[in-house]
């Protein structure tokens, strides 16, 4: 009891002098100006700004935290007594409330207002342990780091209450935020990657914008024998990834890819997609021949002087394309060199070699035994050939029939060589996806500019609805992006508005509705004022490195409803390695220094040194 009494004579640091909701003013005693107390032999910290004190009302005690102070100093010290200079100064704390303490642990939130006069404590290191228990009953610590102003002092968090979670990690470049979406996924699988559970029921993607997870040994994060790594470029023959035909017959995605119009070219894709008529007859090469052939005798006999010989020879190039092993360019060249429209007689003519003229059915039987020479038996199709040449029928199939404005389709026409040529590059299709190892990283530094914004979006997709579909609750998948600004900006102007809407929707839809399928996102980014609010506000858990950029700084501010007015003025001042945990996993808003990883698992991100490289 006396021991008690001792201690709380020195742990006491003042009393309640105002509540203004959860803005408390805390008068502290003149005895307690000294920046460290003395308890048992041992020095405490007193409190400052940053600390955390006890408001003891009745039987409950409530925490809050010191977010200023100001002093005021006694101008008539000189008619009174001071043991000390000390006692000059009557200092006042501006406290935030955090939470209360129940009969075992902290808990976030206000159950009761303190009153005016209670009196206020340091906490004792049993109950600062407390408030630094993220560990929920039935949950298994991860250990991060450690507490900045409190060396020594390790912060962990629950597994479940962080992955299970949509995570943000967020930092200006070189303040380390790779660093810690490393440590994290690093400390995760160094105690669950041998467990069979694990290596069945989750599954990690993680894109990698900047090849930071790739190096000679991929080893980064963990070892390369617990990871399936897809190299992916546009340059050169590289590794591609696997997607079902189920994604790759996807109409909105080829309106992204394409860049189609919402008016006439998206419905356009959409018909020629779904067209089954034109993809059962891809489906054989005798059956593509007729398919051929009466499309372009289909156009002689509509006689259109807008059509003329060209749509013959333009058709004819581009399906071959599509089939370069074949012998259309022959076929073409002859048809080309032989027919002609006669924009006089408005009708077409077939000049034979010795020039003789034929015209009407002897014309039409000519073409037929000149098409009928094409040969297709050197071709193997897939998937991305069929579906090039569904698009391409389709769209002579309109053009001839009068269906539509050839003017308002030829642009996705041309583009789409491109783009198809791109795609063949980095995907491959595959409906029997078997990959035995859960975690899988993709990186996209050798893929241009183009498929870097579409890829992510393919594949994420692609993701989530295989698992949408499982409907299993043992299952879980963490999609995990840095550089998310990549493909999350809301204000990019290098897209159409369309693609943005098809994009933002998808991953909004992710972070809203995804939790109940087992699916999670992390996201890190030097830019979160780039990427769209409505992603930032559903975040559960936020790792906040150094940040400058006021737009970012208020971004964050707007979104993020776990930090308080000192944690935001941190955010400018953080040390490289140094970051806020705030969030659901975290009792209160906490700054840590993130431990370090063993070298071979670091990402590859370090800042080069000029002059080792110069000398």
């Amino acid at each position: 009891m006396e021991e008690e009494i001792i201690k709380d004579s020195i742990f006491r640091i003042g009393c309640v002098t105002s509540v203004d909701g959860r803005a408390i003013r805390v008068s502290v005693d003149k005895a307690k100006n000294s920046s460290h107390l003395l308890y048992k032999g041992e020095l405490v910290k007193n409190v400052s700004v940053g600390s955390y004190i006890k408001i003891i009302k009745g039987f409950t005690k409530i925490i809050g935290k010191v977010e200023g102070e100001y002093t005021i100093e006694d101008k008539n010290y000189s008619n009174k007594e001071y043991s000390s200079d000390k006692e000059k100064i009557s200092r006042t704390l501006n406290v935030s409330l955090l939470g209360f303490f129940n009969k075992k642990h902290f808990e976030r939130g206000i159950k009761e207002m303190p009153l005016i006069d209670n009196e206020c404590y340091l906490l004792d290191r049993e109950e600062f342990n407390k408030v630094h228990d993220f560990i929920r009953k039935d949950d298994e610590p991860l250990t991060i780091g450690t507490l900045t102003l409190e060396k020594g002092q390790e912060i962990q968090v629950g597994i479940d209450s962080l992955f299970a979670s949509h995570i943000g990690i967020f930092g200006n470049t070189g303040s380390g935020k790779s660093y810690t979406l490393a440590k994290i996924y690093r400390e995760l699988f160094k105690k669950y990657k041998d467990q069979q559970n694990f290596q069945l029921n989750a599954k990690f993607f993680l894109i990698d914008f900047n090849g930071e997870y790739v190096d000679d040994n991929d080893n980064i994060i963990v070892e390369k024998e617990y990871k399936q790594i897809y190299k992916l470029s546009t340059k050169i023959s590289s590794d591609k990834f696997p997607v079902s035909s189920e994604t790759l017959y996807e109409p909105s995605f080829w309106a992204v890819i394409l860049e189609a119009t919402e008016k006439t070219q998206t419905p356009f894709l959409r018909r020629a997609i779904s067209n089954s008529w034109i993809a059962e007859r891809l489906d054989k090469k005798e059956s593509l021949k007729e398919l051929i052939i009466s499309r372009l005798l289909l156009a002689l006999d509509k006689n259109d002087k807008e059509l003329g010989s060209t749509i013959i020879v333009d058709f004819l190039s581009e399906i071959n394309k599509c089939i370069p092993d074949s012998n259309i360019s022959q076929v073409r060249d002859v048809l080309r060199e032989h027919l002609e429209y006669h924009n006089t007689t408005s009708q077409y003519m077939f000049i034979m070699g010795d020039g003789s003229k034929l015209y009407s059915d002897n014309m039409r039987l000519q073409v037929a035994v000149e098409l009928n020479k094409i040969n297709l038996e050197n071709h193997q199709f897939n998937d991305l050939d069929k579906l090039k040449l569904q698009i391409l029928f389709q769209y002579y199939d309109d053009i001839i029939k009068g269906h539509s404005n050839r003017e308002h389709l030829s642009p996705l026409i041309k583009r789409m060589e491109k783009r198809f040529e791109d795609i063949r590059k980095v995907i491959k299709i595959d409906d029997n996806i078997q990959n035995q190892k859960n975690f899988t990283i993709v990186s996209l530094k050798d893929v241009n500019i183009h498929m870097r914004k579409i890829l992510p979006l393919l594949l994420c997709k692609q993701l989530y609805d295989e698992q949408k579909d499982k409907n299993d609750e043992t299952t879980y998948l963490n999609i995990i992006i840095d550089e998310a600004h990549n493909i999350l900006s809301r204000d990019s102007d290098r897209e159409s508005e369309q693609w943005k809407d098809y994009r933002l929707e998808t991953f909004e839809e992710i972070i809203k509705e995804g939790r109940k399928f087992g699916v999670f996102l992390t996201i890190a980014s030097q830019r979160p004022s780039d990427i769209s609010s409505t992603i930032i506000s559903q975040l559960h858990n936020y790792f906040l490195h150094r940040l400058i950029n006021n737009n970012d700084i208020l971004a964050v501010e707007k979104t993020i409803s776990y930090l308080d007015k000192l944690s935001f003025e941190y955010l400018p001042i953080l040390p490289t390695g140094t970051c806020i945990l705030a969030g659901l996993t975290a009792q209160v808003p906490v700054v840590i220094d993130i431990g370090k990883i063993e070298d071979d698992y670091e990402p590859n991100n370090k800042t080069r040194s000029l002059i080792n490289n110069w000398k």
